[in-house]
């Protein structure tokens, strides 16, 4: 019996002249109009939209924080099972004998710089420090923050942030949008990703939907990462410049102020725009292959000057750790703590005091030692040994709170960012098999990047461990930590030098994310279109620049408070309908793969029968 042919016409209706011709005007318009909402929201009534955006994002945590945590880890077994199948493994993305694009060093450094180059600079020091003080075993008080004991749990977390599931989430949209792009002659589009599962209904308002979330999605993701991003140039600059007006010196470290941040992305959007312009071929390849160089610069920095030794025994011991510990990281979910649950699992003395006990117990950024110092009244004179179990019963609350404010907010970071990076992956992986996709777009990226945070972070620790930093990286903004811990490394000239290069590093990786976001969300409103008009690159980058600065000053208007709220805010809420999609994306494609090889083998026997 023949198997039928897989659905493959994909009719996006487009503007035939105008403005907008070559686009679809349902998706550009909607997504316009949704992020010109946002743009006037947070500009009219600042303080309204960051404390409602951050409402509907703690109730969405509170509902969905297991499934964030659950398909991600479906995500690293799903595509760990394509590669390792031969009959999806060696299936080749292209055209029988097609050769790649890009040369393997081009390759690679498109999709470092374009997926995690910001973030590796940004939290480079400020990850493993950050979790060396707080992760699932300090919360549970089963070892102690920021002492030796913590060091294996804390890069172990680092790890986890930063490895294989995080690029498993790039690598799922990038496939699907890849394999269908390049097998089946359609769209790069994300609506493509689905014709498996939905046939025709794709062409019409669902694909649009599909599509709409793809592009809210990259430019909320795209904005946090420029949001980080901007507030560690303007640090950098500060160290260089030491010009104060672009800081607030309000709080115990210098962080950047305001009228800093606004300078900064002003200036880095209209790089990005510039580099926009120029297309994937041009801008972004040879921006990349320097953040690449530069990259290696900076790292080299710490191996002689570092605790390279220290760092590198470290790797090793955590990257076993880490793998131990895999399966358990990849569904191991935390739901919320009820007042109910808790005050039933405490003794009975402190019973009738489960009201006053619960915030401080609950509490993931807090300590026992804290905790006792914050009771009053009748709950401060409870023996030592009911406080201790009064404590010991909120530690589901605990690593609730710590994993949704922590793990739960890079897997949507990552997925937000997912269609900016998975169709970039894609367009730049013509002519790869689905196991060299895999493989070279998970395993590898990872492994570089657990050695950038062990060499730059695990030298951070080094010093604070050893009392040569006394305190001063702990105490520094997460986006100056770098810096700091520079300046506890080397000093003079060559100080001097290198701070430079990192703000120049810093920058490229901004303009190549921001262009790469502006270019991608193109291509998704015109059809999967590989050239786009210049006037609309440019029009989304002013879109994006809106976002990015607005949502900031928006996120600074409650009493100093952290200018990225707003900001994480949105981009975890906008995360969550393209987390859905993506799950059927996983279905979609291995029924695709499937079908695909049922195919392949009713055509291999037909060609073997002898003829009538």
């Amino acid at each position: 019996m023949a198997i039928k042919a897989p659905y493959t016409d994909l009719q996006i209706k487009k503007a035939p002249s105008g403005f907008y011709e070559g686009y679809s005007i349902p998706i550009a318009l909607i997504s316009k109009f949704s992020m010109a909402l946002l743009v006037i929201w947070a500009l009219l009534w600042p303080a309204n939209a960051n404390g409602v955006l951050g409402s509907v994002n703690g109730m969405l945590l509170q509902g969905f924080n297991s499934f964030y945590i659950v398909i991600v880890g479906l995500f690293a077994f799903f595509l760990a099972v394509l590669a390792i199948l031969p009959q999806s493994g060696k299936r080749l993305m292209g055209r029988e004998g097609e050769k790649p694009e890009f040369s393997t060093f081009s390759w690679f450094s498109m999709m470092f710089g374009a997926g995690l180059g910001v973030g590796l600079m940004v939290f480079a020091t400020a990850e493993p420090l950050g979790l060396w003080g707080s992760n699932p075993l300090t919360v549970s008080g089963a070892v102690a923050g920021n002492t030796e004991e913590a060091l294996t749990s804390g890069f172990r977390y680092t790890f986890l942030h930063y490895g294989f599931h995080a690029w498993a989430i790039y690598v799922v949209t990038g496939l699907s949008l890849a394999y269908y792009a390049y097998t089946r002659d359609m769209p790069l589009t994300i609506r493509s990703a689905l014709t498996p599962l939905f046939g025709k209904y794709v062409n019409g308002l669902f694909g649009h939907i599909v599509d709409i979330l793809g592009v809210v999605a990259t430019i909320l993701g795209v904005s946090v990462t420029i949001g980080f991003g901007v507030s560690q140039f303007i640090d950098g600059m500060y160290a260089i410049t030491g010009m104060d007006w672009m800081m607030d010196l309000s709080g115990e470290a210098p962080k950047p102020g305001t009228v800093g941040l606004i300078v900064g992305l002003v200036t880095i959007m209209g790089l990005s725009i510039i580099s926009a312009v120029s297309g994937v071929g041009r801008g972004v390849k040879y921006l990349s292959n320097l953040n690449l160089v530069l990259s290696l610069i900076l790292l080299l920095t710490f191996v002689i000057f570092g605790s390279f030794l220290f760092a590198m025994t470290t790797y090793a011991t955590s990257l076993v750790d880490y793998l131990i510990h895999f399966a358990q990281m990849s569904f191991g979910a935390y739901g919320p703590l009820s007042l109910e649950a808790y005050t039933a699992s405490l003794p009975a003395a402190a019973q009738p005091l489960a009201n006053e006990l619960y915030s401080g117990a609950t509490n993931a950024w807090g300590s026992f030692a804290s905790f006792q110092s914050g009771l009053t009244g009748a709950a401060a004179e409870l023996p030592a040994d009911v406080q201790q179990a009064a404590y010991a019963a909120g530690n589901e609350g605990r690593q609730f709170g710590w994993q949704s404010g922590w793990t739960t907010f890079y897997w949507a970071w990552w997925i937000a960012f997912s269609p900016f990076v998975g169709l970039f992956l894609a367009r730049i992986s013509k002519g790869r098999t689905v196991r060299e996709f895999i493989f070279g777009c998970v395993i590898a990226p990872a492994l570089v990047c657990f050695a950038w945070m062990t060499i730059l972070g695990g030298t951070a620790i080094d010093l604070e461990l050893t009392g040569s930093a006394g305190g001063s990286i702990i105490a520094a903004s997460n986006t100056a930590k770098l810096f700091v811990t520079l300046e506890q490394m080397i000093s003079g000239g060559f100080l001097s030098a290198i701070t430079i290069m990192c703000v120049v590093l810093i920058l490229t990786f901004l303009v190549t994310s921001a262009d790469s976001g502006i270019l991608v969300m193109n291509t998704i409103m015109s059809g999967g279109e590989q050239e786009t008009g210049i006037k609309h690159r440019i029009v989304w980058g002013v879109i994006l620049t809106l976002v990015i600065g607005t949502l900031l000053v928006a996120g600074k208007t409650q009493g100093g408070a952290d200018p990225m709220e707003a900001l994480k805010s949105a981009m975890i809420i906008g995360a969550l309908p393209f987390t859905m999609v993506m799950g059927l994306m996983c279905i979609s494609l291995a029924k695709a793969i499937y079908r695909d090889g049922l195919r392949e083998k009713h055509a291999e026997a037909a060609v073997g029968q002898p003829a009538e």
